[in-house]
């Protein structure tokens, strides 16, 4: 029985680099059938909204979805699609790991860093959001609440647990932000009591960003509250080659949604110029999720060969080729 999962293409290069994930995933064997759904500006053209029914339908029913980048048009009120698919789907958990690749022209070798961000409180909860009507001052309100930070702490270790991985760091300022922050961080003590195996340790966020540069190589899982952790992630991102080179996972206990995380780059949408690899990155990560680790390492192990080959790769990666030609390099090995 093949599992259904769905597929949003999303936005500009989205189409093209979920043609050649889907193609991937269909030479490893994976053996899916695919329900594609429209959101973003595509959607909001087709059926004057960012995110129809029926594609909040298709997520809800498959469970899993993987998605290329999706605009959000500035102004005009609209609410951040990916917002809302967190909160609509009680996605908490935002995984994005980065690991080097040799052959990119990243400033660093050998960073293997899993960042696990709350997904769904803190400054992203949208709540209080008050102008002044002579607009001289503006609010919002940071909320967290003891259950979520219990969640994506407790999810942070198992995910150590699971994967082997030696430390975990609580990256919080609670030196400042007494209240949020501090009952962040309260219960990452707490929780770290309940894994000793796992090294842990705490860190204001200003002195994380500077250890990231300085030693990245000190760091494993990082654990962090929602704004941190959108900072700290595409942070993350630049030590190993940039956004194009980071997927991004947003699970919660129903459904899980597997993107790359870079934009929709317009400008070179339908030109064959797109680097595939985050949505590619991103679809590994989704057979992870599934248990499918054997397509997952031979995906991944054509992917590195062909970025370390330097084989038809994409300008951002120093070559000269396109989209279709890097796909085909990497079904070649496959």
């Amino acid at each position: 029985m093949s599992k259904t999962i769905t597929v949003i293409p999303g936005d500009g290069i989205g189409p093209d680099i979920i043609k050649s994930a889907v193609q991937i995933l269909d030479k490893a064997g994976c053996d899916f059938n695919y329900e594609y759904a429209e959101a973003g500006l595509v959607a909001l053209e087709k059926h004057g909204e960012l995110l129809p029914e029926q594609t909040l339908d298709a997520i809800a029913r498959n469970g899993i979805t993987l998605k290329g980048p999706l605009t959000t048009p500035v102004g005009g009120g609209f609410t951040s699609i990916n917002v809302t698919l967190r909160k609509h789907f009680g996605l908490y958990a935002n995984v994005r790991p980065v690991v080097s690749f040799k052959g990119t022209k990243a400033r660093y070798e050998d960073i293997d860093i899993i960042t696990i961000r709350e997904n769904t409180e803190g400054m992203y909860s949208g709540l209080g959001q008050t102008t002044k009507a002579d607009g001289s001052e503006a609010e919002a309100m940071s909320r967290v609440t003891r259950l979520g930070c219990e969640r994506i702490v407790h999810f942070a270790f198992a995910t150590a647990q699971r994967e082997n991985r030696k430390k975990v760091t609580a990256v919080h300022k609670a030196n400042i932000l007494k209240t949020t922050s501090g009952m962040f961080l309260a219960v990452a003590r707490e929780i770290a009591a309940q894994y000793p195996d796992i090294q842990f340790e705490e860190m204001i966020v200003d002195a994380a960003c500077m250890k990231l540069v300085m030693t990245p190589e000190h760091f494993d899982v990082i654990v962090t509250t929602n704004l941190f952790g959108d900072i700290l992630s595409d942070l993350c991102a630049g030590l190993v080659g940039g956004l194009g080179m980071a997927p991004g996972a947003n699970i919660g206990q129903e459904c899980a949604i597997f993107e790359a995380v870079h934009g929709s780059a317009p400008d070179i949408a339908g030109k064959n110029l797109a680097n595939p690899t985050s949505v590619i990155l991103a679809s590994i990560q989704m057979l992870e999720h599934l248990d499918m680790q054997e397509q997952a390492k031979k995906i991944l192990a054509a992917l590195r060969d062909v970025i370390e080959s330097g084989d038809r790769t994409t300008a951002d990666l120093g070559g000269s080729h396109g989209t279709t030609d890097f796909t085909q390099a990497i079904l070649d090995r496959l």
